[in-house]
């Protein structure tokens, strides 16, 4: 209801700031064709609403060419017609939809009964064809105003190509503090993240960002850079950080200390907060977020800590079969040093026991299959004392995972 409410503002904002012609407004997957010049098309509630119930994510991977769709539709004013619309596309490297540039395969008209005009939910198995599709549903209510939206669906060969040749790409941001200007200097989070990101990036095809004793201001800067960039549907993110960290009894809520951090500072405005933190990495439009802290009190970025860990057990597939499954939902999880403690700096020159251990698994490629995940990540720190903390936060969906893939 907040994105519906969302867009029928944005259509009244540019009613005022633009000249009186015909609009379209998109929002990734969602369109809407407004003619402004007539009056009616104005009035609160007037734009169809579109909701996908399935499938839910706006890129799919599919081995059977049977898809099950179901949409919710709704609309203030009596709902005139809808189409579903099926193109080919043969672009791979897509990252949103242009009529234009595929070509229609089918399409569907559905008349909605009178009962069902101002509210209706369509089920459908439609059949893919091998390749790229696009499924499109075009809706227009009685006052002309046309809502659009769609979802990609790759099917076939073209899905279960092999790993190294899927469209994705790996990133990863490093923030390493060892110098401070009220606290007390540390000897490792700059050497130990100079190692991990170089095997990221030799073995793993990371593409690596590496900031140095940063400034409050410069990760906040760096972070908003990330929320700007374009990923595409497999793109996978991973934040790093290194340092010295914080936990306020009084507020129940843990820092990041930074380069500038104030020891006497009540209010911790000197301070990166895991609050903040995570709201950050929650709206960054990557699908799969992943975030390591090697910092004290790295556990507490969870509101509730994890105290313990299933392990998920899958049937032999493919490499690719496995990526395409797995990063085929939303990924929102970190994995820290330790709980609501401090951890080890470590000794100079020979990385921190958690640092140490993470080598390790970097180092162990993934076993046959080259594909490294959190849960074998665990695997290597979970002895560790203290006890280093996995979870999930945000927007992460059920059976989500981030992959590290042998290049």
């Amino acid at each position: 209801m907040k994105n519906y409410i969302y867009k029928l503002a944005m259509a009244a904002i540019l009613f005022w700031t633009c000249t009186t012609h015909a609009q379209s407004l998109k929002s990734k997957s969602v369109a809407f064709d407004i003619n402004l010049t007539d009056s009616k098309n104005l009035k609160s509630g007037s734009v169809p609403f579109i909701e996908w119930v399935e499938p839910a994510n706006e890129t799919v991977f599919l081995t059977d060419k049977k898809l099950y769709s179901k949409l919710k539709i709704k609309s203030a004013s009596p709902i005139k017609n809808i189409k579903l619309n099926l193109h080919e596309h043969t672009n791979a490297n897509m990252r949103g939809f242009n009529s234009d540039e595929a070509t229609l395969r089918g399409s569907m008209s559905v008349q909605p009964e009178e009962h069902q005009q101002q509210e209706m939910i369509i089920e459908r198995d439609i059949t893919m064809m091998d390749g790229i599709n696009v499924l499109e549903i075009v809706v227009e209510n009685t006052d002309g105003i046309v809502s659009k939206s769609f979802r990609i669906i790759h099917v076939g060969e073209t899905a279960l190509a092999d790993a190294a040749k899927l469209h994705r790409k790996d990133r990863a941001v490093f923030f390493l503090t060892d110098k401070f200007d009220n606290w007390s200097d540390l000897v490792n989070p700059i050497h130990d993240g100079r190692t991990i990101s170089s095997l990221l990036e030799k073995y793993y095809g990371f593409e690596i960002e590496i900031i140095e004793n940063p400034s409050q201001d410069v990760i906040f800067s760096k972070l908003r850079e990330y929320s700007e960039l374009e990923y595409a549907p497999l793109d996978q993110l991973m934040v790093f950080f290194a340092g010295h960290g914080y936990f306020d009894e009084g507020f129940k809520e843990g820092f990041v200390v930074v380069k500038e951090s104030l020891k006497t500072d009540p209010g911790k405005t000197s301070y990166v907060s895991y609050n903040r933190l995570r709201n950050i990495l929650n709206v960054i439009p990557s699908e799969h977020v992943f975030l390591m802290m090697d910092v004290c009190f790295g556990g507490t970025f969870d509101n509730a800590i994890a105290t313990s860990r299933s392990a998920e057990i899958y049937e032999e597939v493919s490499q690719s079969d496995y990526i395409l499954r797995k990063l085929s939902v939303k990924t929102r999880k970190y994995l820290t040093s330790g709980g609501k403690e401090y951890v080890s700096d470590g000794i100079p020159g020979k990385h921190s026991p958690f640092a140490k251990n993470i080598i390790e698994s970097l180092n162990s490629f993934g076993g046959s299959d080259g594909i490294l995940t959190l849960n074998e990540i665990y695997s290597y720190v979970e002895k560790l004392t203290p006890e280093p903390r996995i979870g999930k936060f945000g927007d992460n969906a059920p059976g989500s995972e981030f992959v590290f893939v042998v290049k």
